[in-house]
Parts: structure tokens; sequence; C-alpha cells
């Protein structure tokens, strides 16, 4: 894991599952983390229990929807540690339901969180990046950016959007400014993703598959793969899903 040590790392919704995972494993491969989330009480936990491990990591308490509030945070990674070298656009909700249930209101929580909160976290860290001629930017989409399922209509479209986003990053940055762009699509996961669904027909179909879904460390195992590749390779894409699935 040579290419993480001392890499400077900010990981959005970092309070837990995916990104409190990738944050724990990429502190014990030798990186700085910087943890980003709206519980700041829980991310204090998961820094002081990064940092009892011997890891190096601080948290700010940040909201992606704000794009104040996301240079605000690439601010305080500059103050604290001079440079950034990877952005995980980790953050995310999924309150799924079906069209006709009309939940307006859960669909632009997660325009706002999905896509806004990616490009919000691009444009904070980008003119850092370009300045270095070097940085990484991962985004987490899904499987469901690249089918679609019924309740998963404006969900997928998000993670669609993100797809389309990590690839317009890629074919404009990385020739010219060296900054790599990856794309995350994790399967069923065992995270809170689900706690924030309302529709009764959703929560339903959640029940079921409880216990189907893999590990978050699966996911930052992935991560930390990317991360990890030489300066002049790039895993551009990456699905990880439940064998079972």
């Amino acid at each position: 894991m040579e290419n993480i040590q001392n890499k400077v790392v900010i990981i959005t919704g970092a309070s837990s599952g995916i990104g409190e995972a990738t944050a724990k494993l990429l502190a014990q491969n030798g990186a700085k983390v910087v943890l980003a989330a709206r519980r700041e009480e829980r991310l204090h936990a998961v820094v002081n229990e990064i940092i009892q491990a011997g890891g190096d990591a601080v948290s700010v308490k940040a909201d992606v929807v704000s794009a104040e509030e996301m240079q605000n945070l690439a601010k305080f990674t500059l103050n604290s540690y001079g440079r950034i070298d990877v952005l995980i656009n980790n953050a995310g909700v999924m309150p799924t339901s079906k069209l006709h249930e009309l939940r307006v209101e859960e669909w632009n929580q997660m325009i706002d969180v999905n896509i806004k909160g990616v490009l919000y976290g691009i444009a904070a860290v980008l003119p850092t990046m370009r300045e270095q001629q070097s940085g990484h930017i991962i985004s987490l989409s899904s499987t469901s950016g690249y089918q679609v399922s019924p309740t998963s209509a404006v969900y997928a479209a998000t993670k669609f959007a993100v797809r389309a986003i990590s690839e317009g990053l890629r074919q404009e940055e990385s020739p010219t400014s060296h900054i790599r762009s990856t794309l995350i699509a994790p399967g069923l996961t065992n995270t809170e993703l689900f706690n924030s669904v309302t529709s009764p027909e959703v929560q339903a179909m959640a029940s079921q598959v409880k216990g189907i879904g893999i590990s978050p460390y699966s996911i930052a195992k992935a991560i930390t793969f990317a991360i990890n590749q030489p300066d002049d390779t790039l895993v551009s894409e990456m699905m990880i899903r439940p064998t079972v699935l």
C-alpha cells in the first residue's frame, strides 16, 4: 500500500457505513483522513477510534448539499495538511418509492445529496488538484446506476448522473491535469441507506433482503485498491455486489 502512505483523503458521509469503513482502512494503511458528515458526535467517535489505533484523522461537520460547507471543508483540509490528494464522494441517500406515490420532497433530497453533493465536492477540490497537477476523485454510484428497477427510478437517475459526471471528469482532467476519476458502484450493502425509506412497500421489500448485503469493508477494500494504483494507472469503474444476487 505504498501509494496510500501520507495521502490526504477527504471522505464525505464518513460517520457510518462505507465512509466509516473506508476511513478506518485507509488510516490503517497510512493515509491522513479528513472525515466529513452531518453527525458531529459520531464523527468524533470514529476519529477517536482511528487515532487510538495509531492513525491520523480529523473531522469536519459538513453537509454536501451546501456548496459553502464543502468549500470550507476543502479549506480546512488545506490548512491542516497543505494538500488534497483524494476526495471520496460517498455521501448519499436512498428513500426509494414508486413514482405514483409522488414523494416529491424525497426526490429533491436525492437530487440534492446524490448529484449536487458530488458536484459541490468536485468544485471544492478541483482547483487545488489542478494546481497540484495531481489528485484522485472517487464517486460512489450504485448498481442502480446501470439498471433501473421498480421503486428506484429517481434514485437510479441520480446514480446514472454520477456515472456521467465521473466519466466526464475523467475525460476532461486525466489527460492534462493528471487527476484520476474513479466510479465505485456497490450492490446491496449493509449500511444505513434503507433507514431513509418511508414507502411501506419498499420497507417490506427491504426486510426481505436483510442479511444478503455485503459488508461496507468490501467496498472500502475496492476504494483502497483504486487509490493504491500507481499514478499512471487509473481504475475508472468498479462494481461490487453480493455473490448471491
